[in-house]
């Protein structure tokens, strides 16, 4: 018997792309095509997703991965995206206004005062999302002080993911994962807070709330004449890209996942929450996992971002070398000892470098910028533990961060535990990919799909 597909049309803020993926997590055919937000139109200054771009360049991502497999053997469809954006819609599924990015700048004014409807302390201790001015909340609360009739006119607010759904299947769900995103859920029933929403004043015009995996409809006639998938196909829900990027490592319970880019997010699957004090002074967003029963709490500071920063400017000669971060790498590996340290606290302009002398060579500064991330890494783990009341045993990397070797061994050393890469890049594709193998019924659950799957890891231990 021939091996199953499904197709992933994953939207994040840098690519849209189109994946088919087997039963052993492989990904057989990819296309991308680049994303980016654009000016809104109706207001200025504003920063929105234009949906009818995105949506054509995930049909044009389609048809090119179509081409390269046999379509007779798609079991599903699924869509994941970034989480917190969404619009109104009417039952039609028109759009009421533009989606919002989180990258526009015009609800930072809402949730530095979100206090004249909630106190944060209250509306944090209910959903345990930190105060980014890009949650979704924020979005309701300026659309009923700048564009109340378009409330009014509303028949459902659809997360990105949620659009793209209807898109495929012509049903309106809401994708729970999507949710959590939100800071309008309760951490505790897993679904929409009423405290939340009435003290706003926001009617709950969500719709239906599914589980990960769920088949939530089939690939329309129309849809299929616009991607060139099947009709009938199963379209499953996933959602939130963080989520299935966690699942997708092959995280258990209790496995913190550090995920290394620009920024570092490290996050872990635990039955225990907590949105108290602690959570709160140490900036612990949770959210909903993509299992029920167990939450995602974790945090985030910069990382590679730092990196380059550093590159461009010690390194500024090189910098366009196409293997400027080996070249980087091997200085710092030469060092034995070193007085400088850093103060990663730059994105509030309180970063600190010390220890610098006339003979000081730039590779020190770079390794002194890697050893305080390492310790980073190291204070983030302590805080998840502590929120999610276990030990950690390893961590899994992964994200283009996970290519330093240098700084991998660092992790290790610093947070004395082995530090695990895995060889699979694509985790949130992978991740969406078991839920809808599963959803759809190649396997009987997520786990039994991920059980199939071929990877090999690289272990990095502590010194």
């Amino acid at each position: 018997m021939k091996e199953k597909i499904v197709i992933v049309l994953d939207c994040g803020a840098t690519n849209v792309r189109s994946s088919a993926v087997n039963e052993h997590g492989e990904i057989l055919a990819q296309k991308a095509f680049a994303n980016d937000t654009k000016s809104d139109p109706d207001y200025q200054g504003g920063l929105i997703w234009d949906v009818a771009d995105i949506w054509q360049k995930l049909i044009n991502a389609t048809r090119d991965v179509l081409n390269q497999i046999d379509k007779n053997r798609i079991a599903a469809v699924t869509v994941t995206t970034f989480g917190v954006d969404g619009a109104p819609v009417s039952k039609s599924g028109e759009l009421l206004n533009p989606v919002i990015s989180w990258a526009c700048q015009r609800t930072s004014p809402v949730m530095e005062n979100i206090g004249k409807y909630i106190p944060f302390e209250e509306l944090y201790k209910l959903n345990g999302v930190y105060k980014f001015s890009f949650n979704t909340i924020n979005k309701f609360i300026w659309l009923k002080e700048n564009r109340p009739h378009l409330l009014e006119k509303m028949d459902y607010f659809l997360f990105i993911s949620s659009i793209f759904l209807l898109k495929l299947s012509g049903n309106f769900v809401t994708d729970v994962t999507m949710a959590g995103t939100s800071m309008l859920t309760d951490i505790k029933t897993r679904n929409f807070s009423d405290r939340i929403l009435s003290t706003i004043g926001i009617e709950n015009k969500f719709p239906p709330v599914v589980e990960p995996g769920t088949v939530v409809g089939k690939i329309t006639q129309t849809a299929s004449a616009e991607t060139g998938i099947p009709q009938g196909i199963p379209v499953v829900a996933t959602g939130h890209d963080t989520q299935f990027a966690i699942y997708g490592s092959g995280a258990g319970e209790n496995q913190p996942v550090l995920s290394s880019g620009t920024w570092e997010i490290m996050m872990v699957r635990t039955s225990q929450v907590k949105t108290g004090s602690f959570a709160l002074e140490n900036e612990v967003t949770t959210e909903f996992d993509a299992l029920p029963g167990l939450y995602n709490p974790g945090i985030q500071w910069l990382a590679s971002g730092i990196m380059e920063w550093i590159k461009h400017l010690l390194y500024a000669k090189e910098a366009d070398q196409s293997d400027i971060y080996d070249v980087m790498i091997s200085d710092a590996e030469k060092i034995s000892q070193s007085s400088i340290k850093i103060n990663i606290d730059f994105l509030n302009n309180n970063g600190v470098i010390k220890g610098i002398g006339l003979n000081s060579k730039r590779e020190e500064i770079y390794m002194a910028a890697l050893t305080a991330l390492a310790e980073k890494a190291k204070e983030g783990l302590k805080i998840l533990e502590n929120i999610g009341n276990f030990k950690a045993e390893s961590v899994i990397l992964v994200g283009g961060g996970a290519k330093n070797s240098l700084w991998n061994q660092l992790k290790a050393n610093k947070m004395g535990i082995p530090v695990k890469i895995i060889d699979q890049k694509e985790t949130t594709i992978i991740g969406a990919a078991l839920f809808a193998l599963a959803g759809s019924g190649v396997f009987k659950t997520p786990q039994e799909a991920r059980n199939a799957m071929k990877v090999t890891t690289q272990v990095y231990n502590p010194a």
